[in-house]
Order: C-alpha cells, then sequence, then structure tokens
C-alpha cells in the first residue's frame, strides 16, 4: 500500500485487491510490513462491531513484538499507541468516550447551525465582489474550525487566531510545532478557566462528566475533536462542491428541489467519502475473516470507500442512494463518528449559506484541471478555483448570533488569550522521533503523526 500506484490511483489499487483477492487482500506497507486490506462491506462491519476480535489497541501489533516496526517508520504517525479514545477498548474507551459522546450530544443542533450561517456568510463576504475565489482555501479550510472554536466557548478576538494555528498545524508547515504549542497553551487556558468557572461549552461539559477526565485527558480530546472534526468536514465540503460544480444532473436536481441538499451528502459520503482508509484494528485472537485465517496480533486496514462500493452492497453504482446512510464514511461500531451529526450541520449548512449567496458558481478551469493531494489514507482537493457574479456583502446583523448553548450568555473569558505569531515562538520545527517500539520513549504528538501520513 504505498508506491507510485497507490499514489497516483490509491481507489484503483484497492479494486485490484478486490478482484485478485476477494474482500480480505494480503498487503504490505512501507517497509514491507504485512496487514491486511479489508475491502468488504459486511466484512468492514463485522470488523468494527466486534471489539472483543478487533482491538484498537496498537499494543497487540505482532509486528511490533517481532520488531519488524523500525522507531523512524512512517507507519508510527498513525500506529503508535496514545492514550486517546480511539486507541481504547473497554471500560477506558467507555469512559473517555463517553464523556464526548454526551458532551457533543448536549449541543443544540439549530444553535449550531446559526453559528455556521454567521461564519459562512462571513466568509463570503470576505470575497462575494471579487466575482472568483479558490472555495478551498477562501471556505472550506476556515468554516468547520471557526464552528468549533464557538463551540469550544472561545471570545470572538481568540478563535480566527486558533483558527490559523490549526491550519498551519495540518499543513505540516516549518512552523506547525510552534502552532501546536499555541494550540495547547490556549486549550491549557481554556480548560484552566473552566475549571474554575464552568460554563455551557464543550471543554466545560467535559470536565463536569461523570467520568472525571484530568485536565490533561480534556486538552488532548479537545484537540483531537478539533483536527478530526476538521480533516472530516472540509473534505465533505470540498467533494460535495465540487460534485455540483462538475455533474450537471446532480446540480439541476438540486437546485430544482428533486434532491435535497442532506440526501446530497449522503450520496457524495457513499462515493467519496473523507477519509477512504481507517488504520487500524488488532485481531485478538487467531480468528476467520472472509475466507481469511487471520493471526492474532494481525493488522487490518479498513477500506472505507472501496467498502461503500463493494458489488454484493452497490451492485450498480449509478443507482440512486439518496436519503441511505448504510454507508461507511463515518466507521461503525463502538469508534463510529462521534460527530458525524455536528459535521452533517456543518456541511449542510455552509454548502446552502454558500450556494444561495452566489447561485450562478462556476468552475474556473477544466475539471481535468483539478489538483489533489492523495496519500493512501485519503486524497484532498488541493484547489477548487470558481467564477461568478460578483455581489455586495451581507449588511452587518443587527444583534448577536444566539448561542449553540441558550442557558446562559456566554461571557468574557478569565484569562486573556495569546497572540498567535509562531515565528517568534521558541520552539524548534525540526522533526520529531518516532518513539521506539517496546521502551519507554518521549512521545510524538499524536496530531504530527496524522499529519506525517496525510502529507505523504
Amino acid at each position: 500500500m504505498y508506491g507510485a500506484e497507490v499514489e497516483a490511483d490509491a481507489r484503483g489499487f484497492y479494486e485490484r485487491m478486490r478482484r485478485e483477492h476477494g474482500p480480505v487482500a494480503p498487503v504490505l506497507l512501507p517497509g514491507d510490513i504485512p496487514a491486511w486490506l479489508v475491502t468488504g462491506h459486511s466484512e468492514i462491519l463485522e470488523v468494527v462491531r466486534t471489539p472483543s476480535k478487533y482491538s484498537r489497541d496498537s499494543r497487540r501489533w505482532n509486528a511490533f513484538q517481532q520488531g519488524l516496526v523500525a522507531p523512524d517508520s512512517p507507519l508510527m504517525p498513525m500506529l503508535a499507541w496514545q492514550p486517546l479514545c480511539v486507541f481504547a477498548d473497554g471500560g477506558d474507551h467507555q469512559r473517555l468516550r463517553g464523556a464526548v459522546t454526551r458532551g457533543l450530544d448536549r449541543f443544540d443542533r439549530r444553535g449550531v447551525r446559526r453559528y455556521v450561517t454567521r461564519y459562512a456568510d462571513q466568509l463570503v463576504d470576505g470575497f462575494c465582489q471579487k466575482g472568483e475565489a479558490d472555495l478551498i482555501g477562501q471556505f472550506s479550510e476556515h468554516l468547520p474550525m471557526l464552528v468549533m472554536t464557538q463551540l469550544f466557548g472561545m471570545p470572538d478576538e481568540a478563535g480566527p487566531q486558533l483558527v490559523n494555528a490549526l491550519r498551519d498545524l495540518m499543513k505540516g508547515t516549518e512552523t506547525a510545532l510552534a502552532s501546536n504549542a499555541y494550540v495547547v497553551e490556549v486549550l491549557s487556558k481554556l480548560v484552566a478557566d473552566r475549571r474554575r468557572t464552568p460554563r455551557q461549552d464543550l471543554p466545560s461539559w467535559l470536565l463536569l462528566d461523570e467520568a472525571e477526565l484530568t485536565d490533561e485527558e480534556v486538552v488532548e480530546h479537545l484537540r483531537l475533536i478539533l483536527v478530526a472534526a476538521n480533516e472530516t468536514t472540509v473534505n465533505l465540503i470540498a467533494n460535495v462542491l465540487r460534485v455540483v460544480l462538475t455533474d450537471p444532473a446532480f446540480r439541476r436536481s438540486l437546485a430544482g428541489g428533486q434532491l435535497q441538499l442532506p440526501d446530497a451528502l449522503e450520496m457524495v459520503l457513499w462515493d467519496d467519502p473523507p477519509l477512504a482508509v481507517v488504520p487500524g484494528r488488532w485481531a485478538v485472537n487467531p480468528t476467520r475473516l472472509g475466507e481469511v485465517d487471520i493471526h492474532e496480533g494481525d493488522l487490518l486496514m479498513l477500506a472505507l470507500g472501496a467498502g461503500n462500493v463493494d458489488p454484493r452492497v452497490r451492485p450498480d453504482v449509478t443507482a440512486s442512494v439518496a436519503g441511505n446512510r448504510a454507508h461507511l464514511a463515518f466507521s461503525g461500531g463502538p469508534h463510529e463518528c462521534p460527530g458525524a451529526d455536528v459535521g452533517r450541520a456543518i456541511a449542510e449548512t455552509g454548502i446552502d449559506v454558500l450556494l444561495a449567496r452566489l447561485p450562478d458558481l462556476q468552475l474556473s478551469v477544466p475539471e481535468g484541471e483539478l489538483r489533489w493531494t492523495s496519500s493512501w489514507l485519503a486524497r484532498h482537493l488541493a484547489e477548487l478555483p470558481v467564477d461568478f457574479t460578483p455581489v455586495l456583502p451581507k449588511p452587518a446583523p443587527a444583534a448577536a448570533t444566539p448561542s449553540a448553548y441558550p442557558q446562559s450568555p456566554q461571557q468574557a473569558p478569565a484569562t486573556p488569550y495569546p497572540a498567535y505569531d509562531p515565528a517568534s515562538a521558541p520552539f524548534s520545527s525540526g522533526a520529531v522521533s518516532a518513539p521506539a517500539v517496546g521502551g519507554p520513549t518521549r512521545r510524538v504528538p499524536w496530531w504530527r503523526r496524522l499529519l506525517s501520513l496525510l502529507q505523504r
């Protein structure tokens, strides 16, 4: 699952594996480390729904135990264990995941949509008079994190700076370490404030949850939520807009009301999920999946995109799947994405605002000239250049946008938040070494593990 073929056409590679080996195929990861690629829809569901057989704890990996994974392996960023809910099973997972789920479930979805509308309008106002824009760099890359910082209870003056730092962090620039330090500093101040004076926002709800998370656990999971929510929602917005701009029949159905926007999102989640592959699960004991014998500690890679087009589930991929949520875009089982509904709300409302404000959007380059960045995890649209008839910005609102948590008004922060200036931060931008297998070492931050693979 590396090399020119995967980088040029990952989907074609997954389909070739399915044709040659069936729904569970043997593959080699970087360093020629063996793993199983699961492309079958029912097989993926079996794996994600039975944690007693397939664990999320990567310390079970037999390749680790056999010394096959070098400390500087490119697999370490995504597969080395971290003390987060995404690497936990059983009671530990229930404790950490339960706090996150309960916190996210407390949001008023109408309030969330009002925040999305507010920020989507602000972003459109920034380019609507120019008649041209890049909908990736000027819209989809900003909107999810702007909304999430408000759900975190960030004051207006601090939110945009945190968004800039997070975007820099996720792009893996030379100032990414300094940006990460800024994000940790801001989130730590936020958590310390909420520990002293709880409010109606996600950090407070995590701190007050029955799971009794520590301040460090709250900071780490807030950062996980920010990055994970952004990665999937940015890709979802970009993928839907690309289809709107390149598929005339899709756009006509949407404009004419035959296809509702929520159904349009589900269709794109079937055909082009934000993450193509989710690593990994590890076999707890010897078992059998499909027609393959799986050994204890074997790694399984779940090809969500390939599972969505499994011929046994979708014999005709051109047939409509509008309204069908049986896709695998948000995984499934105990580790199913807890923020899927929030992500849908951000994408649906943001796209609705954009198309209503600029109804004659047209792609300004041929579809074949669109540029992508690809990896075995996902592919990302680099730019989405468009032309449109210039329009005036919206007038400033007469009153503040209602809160997503209406129980109490937003208050000023107890302590000031720092200004974002990564160039002046005293942090090295050099590479961070991966931890050695089997021994105590300095932990590489999970966000850097994720980025190094997404940037490949």
